[in-house]
């Protein structure tokens, strides 16, 4: 009887009271053997999950959900799918939040500020626990607006122009990586160099050629601002960095820059093909540095030196100060320090040029 009770359940979903009749025992001892619950005996407990089990029984999470006012889900918003940085930030915030029971839902933006609202709004409807946004483009006067909502968020590498300072967050240090960029080239013997940015991260463009401003300064050199050319983009994934950092150089390469520092690895990736396309050889004849070092930036030829940004520690601090925020804990918000990947991109500058 009881093995025919299981055989015509398998047809439909199965429930608790399925399971209590086949266990001969209540729903609330079900309920409790299913838990772990030290209210009954473990030879009760292990015989319920054993028929659960074999009955193929499956929690309704919607009803647990109800029940514990959680839903272990946690939206994602990104710019975009296609820039490898994204993507290393993403696996950083999985990887944290798998073994923590919680999933991630995914939604790209392309740079939309209000596409970027409209999908936090989304989240907020469909209950999500709390919310991660990389690279937020959302100005403050929204930003007041998404703390009414009283749902936890973290932002990662906010590009707002007011900084990621208004709502919780982790950064990276764009000045310091800048200026550890320039540094380098300075202590080469560059003295004629270029930045290539963006305009529509402003935030972080900002700091940058802040520090690019600032080293040239520092090491006498009065910057020229014809060798700073800030590529006009308009809102779109990063991807299209590409042939923006192409076209810069191409108008940069009529004042003979002998080095150019390039606000990311896509602008720089770009650059060495404009390079390679006028016939110079990098970096013979001029050197380059991007930043970020996504996967792409070692396989390139030459391979290009760039300032690394700790990509999955970054989504790996922004999950688990989410994780806090759930929790209740009290949670200040991080810079994170980059380092300088030396690759073959750069040397000395072309005493012949």
């Amino acid at each position: 009887m009881q093995r025919r009770t299981r055989e015509a359940a398998v047809s439909r979903s199965i429930s608790i009271a399925d399971i209590a009749r086949a266990a001969n025992v209540s729903h609330s001892t079900v309920s409790r053997a299913l838990r772990d619950s030290p209210l009954i005996s473990a030879e009760v407990r292990a015989r319920v999950q054993q028929i659960a089990s074999e009955m193929g029984y499956v929690p309704n999470a919607i009803a647990q959900s109800l029940k514990e006012r959680r839903t272990n889900t946690i939206g994602l918003v990104v710019t975009t799918i296609a820039d490898p940085f994204y993507a290393d930030v993403t696996k950083g915030v999985e990887e944290t939040a798998r073994p923590a029971g919680l999933s991630v839902f995914l939604s790209a933006t392309y740079g939309d500020p209000m596409q970027e609202l409209a999908a936090i709004e989304t989240f907020r409807r469909r209950q999500v626990d709390g919310i991660i946004v990389i690279s937020s483009r959302i100005e403050a006067h929204h930003r007041e607006r998404l703390r009414r909502t009283r749902l936890p968020i973290v932002v990662v590498n906010s590009q707002a122009s007011t900084g990621g300072h208004a709502l919780t967050s982790v950064l990276i240090d764009d000045y310091a990586g800048a200026h550890l960029a320039m540094r380098h080239l300075l202590t080469i013997g560059h003295r004629r160099i270029a930045y290539i940015g963006v305009s529509n991260r402003p935030f972080s463009n900002e700091r940058r050629h802040a520090a690019y401003i600032d080293a040239l300064r520092a090491a006498g050199i009065t910057p020229d601002p014809a060798l700073t050319v800030v590529a006009q983009a308009d809102p779109g994934p990063e991807a299209d960095d590409v042939p923006l950092g192409a076209a810069a150089l191409t108008r940069l390469l009529p004042l003979r820059p002998t080095a150019v520092f390039c606000y990311n690895d896509m602008l720089a990736i770009g650059a060495l093909q404009s390079a390679r396309a006028h016939g110079l050889s990098v970096p013979k004849h001029l050197s380059l540095v991007g930043f970020d070092d996504i996967a792409t930036a070692q396989y390139v030829e030459p391979p290009l030196t760039t300032v690394a940004q700790p990509r999955l520690e970054l989504g790996r601090r922004a999950m688990q100060m989410l994780h806090r925020l759930l929790a209740g804990q009290p949670v200040t918000s991080a810079v994170l320090k980059p380092d300088l990947t030396l690759r073959a991109s750069t040397g000395p500058p072309d005493r012949n040029q």
